[in-house]
Formats: structure tokens, C-alpha cells, sequence
């Protein structure tokens, strides 16, 4: 099953970069220096 971005305000990579990041550290920010680290 794919997933359909039509419609969508912002480009398909933004939305799976932000699905991720959802994920991986949920809707606080306890983690902010692990975040940083891994943008460089």
C-alpha cells in the first residue's frame, strides 16, 4: 500500500523527515542534543 501525498501543503521528503522524527522522539523535546548531533 502507498502512501498518497495529493493535496499535501508540503513536499512528500519534508512530511516522511517529519513522520520520523515524530517517531524517533515523540512530541516533547527531551532529547534536543541528540537531535542536533545527528543534523551535524
Amino acid at each position: 500500500m502507498a502512501i498518497s501525498f495529493k493535496g499535501a501543503h508540503f513536499p512528500e521528503d519534508v512530511i516522511l523527515h517529519a513522520v520520523f522524527f515524530y517517531l524517533r522522539y515523540g512530541v516533547s523535546y527531551r532529547d534536543p542534543e541528540e537531535i542536533m548531533a545527528e543534523q551535524g
